[in-house]
């Protein structure tokens, strides 16, 4: 059995890590995307000019990243509805939990809040689940 090791994964982390430590230790504000995001759709005076800055950076990465090897995810019209509904699960759950998982997971974890500890702990699970679920049933 060959292994190999899953470089965009890596190198992926890597850099959402570096972006995390750089926005929390220059303007102290955890990379949680789900918070970030609510905070462009209702502004706060002075708060839209980074987080908008975020957010392209996250799109515009993908196009600076493609000369690499990085590619867009495709998705065909048959998964469409299944991955809207997805969509909306995962905001309601970072709506319910306080926090998504880039806040909980990288973020939370690194700071040892218990709160982030049972959030990703439930998302990881769930999220096994789901694979699991999809697997079985070929849904996907």
């Amino acid at each position: 059995m060959i292994h190999t090791i899953p470089w965009h994964a890596l190198v992926g982390g890597m850099l959402l890590g570096v972006s995390a430590t750089i926005l929390l230790l220059f303007i102290g504000r955890v990379a949680g995307i789900s918070g970030i995001v609510s905070g462009i759709l209702k502004p706060v005076k002075g708060e839209s000019g980074w987080r908008i800055t975020f957010i392209v950076g996250m799109i515009v990465s993908v196009f600076i990243l493609q000369p690499f090897g990085v590619e867009l995810p495709v998705i065909d019209n048959s998964n469409l509805f299944i991955v809207a509904i997805a969509g909306l699960l995962v905001g309601f759950g970072t709506k319910i939990s306080n926090g998504c998982t880039s806040g909980h997971g990288i973020v939370g974890l690194a700071r040892f809040s218990k709160r982030s500890i049972a959030a990703t702990l439930t998302f990881m699970a769930f999220a096994a689940l789901t694979v699991l679920v999809t697997k079985v049933t070929g849904v996907m």
